[in-house]
């Protein structure tokens, strides 16, 4: 979907969440303490949310498909697959360019 492909293309960090959310919110407190401001895209605020959260299906976010990660325009997935690499020491090397100066 060109939604898609235009935010994360022109964004650096994109998290693809719904306002109700549980782990899309986990997902964004993590980015803040480690010094990220994402673009938050809310699908359920979104008129065309179905249709993206579709194509994030598609892309292979699923169980559920929300949060979608993407750092650098790459999909990295939802809250497991950000969590993993966290905690295997990956996710501060992909997000050190999307770091903000404190």
């Amino acid at each position: 979907m060109d939604k898609i492909q235009t935010l994360t293309s022109e964004n650096g960090v994109v998290v693809f969440s719904k306002s109700t959310c549980c782990l899309c919110y986990a997902v964004n407190i993590l980015f803040q303490e480690l010094g990220v401001e994402p673009l938050v895209h809310e699908l359920d605020h979104d008129p065309d949310g179905w249709e993206i959260e579709k194509a994030l299906v598609n892309q292979g976010c699923n169980s559920p498909p929300v949060p979608a990660v993407f750092i650098g325009g790459k999909l990295v997935g939802s809250t497991n697959e950000v969590m993993s690499l966290h905690l295997r020491g990956g996710l501060i090397p992909l997000l050190r360019p999307y770091q903000t100066l404190a």
